[in-house]
């Protein structure tokens, strides 16, 4: 997997699942950038491993890691910029518990020949994967009852899927309501890929996802908002500067499975009452912007839809000044 880079960011001090993507990586030629923050061990040490603690953050320069909040899962962004930077072609990213299978480190293509879902509205994509009652993190609580498309009728397309999602077995990423109501373990089903188009809404997660160089600019996550929204909003505003350039995101099978850390499951509801609530207001106000086609618009469309996610209260007026000092720091290593 030439020029591919994994990206993490994690408290924990050297745990079986970072020592197995510390070995996987070394055995597949993939780059391994583990981003730590105030909480972690001061002695991290972890060979075939490009950890970077609070400190090497500060000092790596460009204008985002002085002024990234600490205690935050957005600071993940430096460790994109960082894979960027020694030239990464393909970024992977997970989380720190989530084990690999062996088919997480297959190769990637960014074109596929798959069904594709197309102006249909939200479309729980889990759906197309078990046939038990199981819906993603961040769909629209009003959306749950809305009929899936048959998989069937769905047309067979070549499409550019420059952001691909895997899902995750035992537990996978749901909303704090289901993991309160409804049980786990659950294991998906080995079933073929799907794309989702223009005009569909589903969100996607950074526990399992594969980025291509024209998307690199979407893996910006926002700092003013929840911790259990901040992947998911990326992905609303990622999935609708998508649209703009002909683009699908893909879902496949499940390439990970996790063993979850510790949550406070109602702490987990608390945080992303503003998803359950607001959600849907975000697709629509997105879907409604005037945006511009063509890569070289994509900082223009970023900002453009977080100012919109500002305007409704929902993330705080200074994720703008990160928003573009992330850009910058892009534009100096020339992407």
């Amino acid at each position: 997997m030439t020029n591919t880079s994994l990206v993490i960011t994690s408290i924990s001090s050297p745990n079986a699942v970072l020592k197995a993507y510390a070995k996987d990586c070394k055995e597949n030629n993939v780059e391994f950038y583990l981003i730590g923050d105030s909480k972690s061990p001061k002695d991290f040490s972890l060979d075939n491993c490009h950890y970077y603690s609070l400190e090497t953050q500060k000092g790596i320069g460009g204008k985002l890691a002085s002024i990234t909040p600490e205690k935050h899962y957005s600071r993940k962004n430096l460790g994109y910029l960082e894979a960027i930077r020694h030239g990464a072609k393909v970024i992977l990213e997970t989380d720190d518990d989530n084990f690999a299978r062996k088919e997480f480190w297959a190769p990637r293509s960014v074109e596929k020949t798959v069904a594709a879902v197309e102006n249909a509205g939200w479309t729980n994509l889990y759906g197309y994967f078990t046939k038990e009652r199981i819906w993603p993190r961040g769909f629209a609580l009003e959306h749950l009852q809305d009929a899936l498309p048959a998989r069937e009728t769905l047309s067979q397309k070549t499409v550019r899927c420059p952001i691909q999602q895997g899902l995750a077995d035992e537990n996978p990423d749901v909303d704090a309501l289901y993991r309160l109501t409804l049980p786990l373990p659950l294991n998906f089903d080995k079933a073929p890929a799907v794309a989702i188009g223009e005009k569909s809404w589903c969100p996607f997660n950074s526990q399992n996802t594969t980025w291509f160089p024209e998307v690199f600019p979407l893996l910006y996550l926002p700092s003013y908002c929840s911790f259990r929204m901040t992947d998911i909003w990326r992905s609303f505003v990622a999935q609708r500067i998508c649209w703009t350039n002909g683009w699908h995101i893909l879902f496949h099978e499940s390439t990970v499975w996790q063993e979850r850390n510790e949550h406070n499951l109602m702490k987990d509801f608390e945080d992303e009452i503003s998803g359950y609530m607001n959600n849907k207001k975000i697709a629509e106000t997105l879907q409604d912007l005037e945006l511009k086609g063509g890569s070289e618009h994509i900082g223009e469309n970023l900002i453009l839809c977080y100012e919109a996610l500002i305007q409704l209260g929902l993330i705080g007026k200074d994720e703008i000044t990160l928003l573009k000092a992330w850009l910058d720091d892009l534009a100096a290593i020339g992407k």
